[in-house]
């Protein structure tokens, strides 16, 4: 499939709806997620002209030297402003440029960074903007186009998912990776050596969903905890991984304190441990964790509004790889296994005595019609993943 063809996001509808309340939309996620894609879609669906700029070309970004003007001469124009961490003295400028002239859906602000790593925008735009996180393509929106086991190895960035072959997807991750670490995160701010960067990466392959030993990481690479720490924040605020944090409640037990680290897209999981094929996978040492990433970030991606992700684990070993949680309700606790005949330990249900949720699930890779174990679990595949929300 040619790796240029459009796939409509469900993130097109959510964008829509802000732009009728909020003068600003911000949306974020990694580069060559389809961010881009997505706005020139939106761009023939809303009714007002539009005028697009790429801050990556000196030319536009030249273009908004003086953002007054320019947005006095598109004043009834959606204005979209891609690449915005290039120019981070955007936001404090937007705030008078919006209260000169307030209306809904004026500008469409793209970024390749979190916010928070662009710049504090909680004071400058305030009430002004709505932000929306674009991650990769999720099953539900490819299942028509390809199969799991590809969504699975290649990921869920555009370009590698959609490439005609396994080779093109794997030499454009290849790139992907190599254009981030040496150029991207440097843009960012991270003044860190590649070489040390890529290494940093590798282990966090092998170490995927695994509780986080700063220390021990840091003695592997050579530098301090700090240091590690400040390199982890920022993969993890250009999307590139996500820490799970641990669930803590006051039933008096020892638990586990560290967050879980995962590789977001499970296609550049796969390329640092060089894993050439499905089959490979299958027999990989790290299969289980591949399949905890893919999940997690199936389920992240259509996180309703106000639920949040833990996991939880005691010092005694009983644990559940996810839990759901409603404020301080656990709605759902979910146990993540390749295979659906696979076992459930028994800290599975050390845990569910002592959260009591209303719900247990055993999410595997099966297309087959959920169902109900003897003991309540109830046995569902990723397309099904909405119920245990």
């Amino acid at each position: 499939m040619d790796g240029k063809v459009y796939i409509p996001r469900q993130a097109e509808e959510t964008v829509l709806k802000r732009l009728k309340f909020f003068p600003a939309t911000v949306l974020i996620g990694p580069r060559q997620v389809g961010k881009t894609s997505l706005v020139q879609a939106i761009r023939n669906q809303v009714e007002e002209l539009s005028v697009y700029l790429d801050l990556e070309r000196p030319r536009d970004l030249d273009t908004i030297d003086d953002l007054e003007q320019f947005t006095q001469q598109h004043q009834d124009h959606l204005v979209i402003l891609d690449e915005i961490q290039r120019k981070p003295t955007l936001f404090p400028e937007l705030r008078g440029i919006i209260d000169r002239y307030r209306r809904p859906g004026r500008f469409i602000l793209l970024g390749s960074a979190s916010l928070s790593l662009i710049r504090d925008t909680s004071e400058s735009l305030a009430g002004r903007i709505s932000i929306v996180e674009l991650s990769g393509l999720d099953y539900r929106e490819v299942n028509d186009y390809v199969s799991q086991q590809d969504h699975w190895l290649k990921g869920g960035f555009p370009d590698s998912l959609l490439s005609d072959s396994l080779e093109m997807s794997r030499l454009w991750r290849q790139d992907f990776l190599r254009t981030y670490l040496e150029r991207d995160l440097r843009l960012l701010g991270l003044d860190a050596d590649p070489v040390l960067l890529r290494r940093l990466f590798t282990m966090l392959a092998h170490l995927n969903g695994q509780t986080v030993v700063y220390s021990q990481l840091s003695k592997s690479l050579g530098i301090n905890v700090k240091t590690l720490k400040r390199h982890l924040s920022f993969m993890e605020q250009a999307f590139l991984i996500r820490s799970l944090p641990p669930y803590s409640t006051n039933i008096g037990k020892r638990l586990v304190k560290s967050p879980k680290l995962y590789i977001r897209d499970t296609g550049i999981i796969h390329e640092l441990l060089r894993i050439d094929s499905f089959d490979d996978l299958l027999g990989h040492p790290q299969v289980g964790a591949s399949f905890e990433s893919y999940v997690l970030e199936e389920i992240f991606s259509n996180l309703p509004e106000g639920l949040e992700l833990f996991f939880y684990r005691t010092q005694g070993g009983a644990e559940v790889d996810l839990i759901v949680v409603d404020g301080f309700r656990v709605k759902s606790m979910v146990e993540i296994k390749v295979s659906p005949t696979a076992s459930i330990g028994r800290g599975f249900y050390e845990v569910e005595k002592d959260l009591k949720p209303e719900k247990k699930f055993l999410a595997t890779l099966t297309d087959d019609t959920p169902y109900t174990r003897k003991d309540g679990t109830q046995v569902i595949g990723v397309n099904d993943l909405n119920a245990i929300f």
